[in-house]
């Protein structure tokens, strides 16, 4: 049987091949043992795999993978088997996306497959970095150091995504009590008003004849506005679901003053502590490159980083990859400068992150300072403007009185 192999040549090449072999799992166990670097396996018979969707491709929920692999490194820590662990958390794990692929993979590792090519089977179900790792772990033969590795690779990142949906929940908040109140006032209070004003025989202010304008065009049109609202929400998500529409959205928000810098902090921390990572687990710089780029969120900043695997491969120094990226500061390349002299390329990375987290913290926080006040005005002038609209006519009528 004939598969196309994506694979990391032992001279630092990434190449794309077709291979011969009886399995999927004996040909990267070959090409393992002739050293090289397996990064993909597929049956050479592309257009049946492009119509049969690969099992569990729906990614996995980050708290309960997360649960997972701390009760597997408690169990592997224990001397329990592989099979026995996988069958304790099978029996003591719940329903849901996670347990059905359990299963599956038990049932691979129990007929022969390592356990990292029975994950990498499920490909987007779990984190791009996970089964590289456990490759890494098998190898050395420290897989339970390395799944530990992982977990506090895991709860970095997600401390920091509660970090930031932390710091956006007050400012998301105020805008939804803004637009909420707007509509109240625009569609029950203002109507109110209209009876009344026509009483007073007055002509009424462009203002005020603009406000109900609107209120009358809203309140008759309801429904239609309503669907066509809903109509352009779903075909903007399905928009940005495509992979031109999640470039420009992502390239839109980095530029974004303040908050598109603090995005980019965050992917560059990202992609540092994801290769330091792989590298503090024994996977070798080009393929951690390889994966670290697909873990990047930021499908722009994916895109310019997507030659770095290149360069290094043609025997450029890392540090100068990160400076032709275009992608990252200069602090970053003088710190990773620094790790590639010293021989400290994974310490440094994690250096490199955590600097670049605080970096993001603090203008984040700065950025929270600024914007929490900023809304309360523009919450109190859009309301200031609506009542000027409605008591500006009173205030002709009673001048006339006078």
């Amino acid at each position: 049987m004939e598969f196309v192999c994506r694979v990391g040549t032992p001279d630092g090449a990434v190449v794309r091949q077709v291979y011969e072999g009886a399995a999927e799992s004996t040909l990267r166990a070959e090409l393992e043992a002739k050293g090289f670097h397996v990064f993909k396996i597929r049956p050479r018979g592309f257009a049946l795999s492009l119509s049969l969707p690969r099992f569990g491709s729906g990614r996995v929920p980050d708290q309960a993978f997360l649960v997972f692999n701390q009760e597997l490194a408690a169990l592997l820590k224990a001397g329990l088997p592989l099979v026995q662990a996988l069958d304790l958390l099978l029996e003591r794990g719940k329903g849901g996306r996670l347990r059905s692929i359990l299963k599956e993979i038990r049932e691979r590792v129990a007929n022969g497959a390592e356990l990292s090519d029975a994950f990498d089977h499920f490909g987007p179900a779990f984190p791009p970095l996970y089964a590289p790792s456990l490759k890494a772990g098998e190898r050395s033969g420290e897989l339970e150091q390395v799944i530990r590795r992982f977990i506090r690779y895991q709860q970095l990142m997600l401390e920091t995504r509660r970090k930031v949906v932390s710091a956006i929940v007050y400012p998301t908040v105020l805008l939804c009590l803004s637009v909420v109140m707007v509509g109240i006032m625009s569609l029950y209070v203002i109507p109110q008003f209209e009876g009344f004003f026509g009483a007073l025989d007055v002509e009424l202010p462009a203002l005020t004849k603009a406000i109900l304008s609107v209120s009358v065009f809203v309140r008759g049109n309801a429904v239609l506005l309503a669907f066509g609202l809903l109509a352009l929400i779903y075909l903007a998500m399905q928009w940005a679901r495509t992979h031109r529409g999640r470039l420009l959205i992502h390239s839109v928000l980095l530029r974004i003053p303040l908050a598109g810098t603090i995005l980019h902090r965050f992917s560059l921390s990202q992609f540092a502590r994801s290769v330091g990572t792989l590298l503090r687990g024994g996977i070798p710089l080009l393929p951690s490159i390889e994966i670290s780029v697909q873990a990047v969120a930021n499908t722009h900043l994916q895109e310019r980083m997507s030659g770095m695997a290149r360069s290094v491969a043609e025997g450029q120094a890392f540090h100068q990859t990160l400076e032709s990226s275009g992608a990252f500061t200069k602090i970053c390349i003088d710190m990773v400068k620094v790790g590639e002299s010293t021989g400290a390329l994974d310490e440094m990375l994690e250096e490199v992150a955590s600097f670049l987290d605080q970096e993001a913290e603090t203008r984040l926080e700065r950025l929270l300072i600024l914007i929490e006040p900023l809304m309360l005005v523009v919450m109190g002038v859009v309301i200031g403007v609506l009542l000027m609209a409605m008591y500006l006519p009173m205030f002709s009528a009673w001048g006339q009185m006078r």
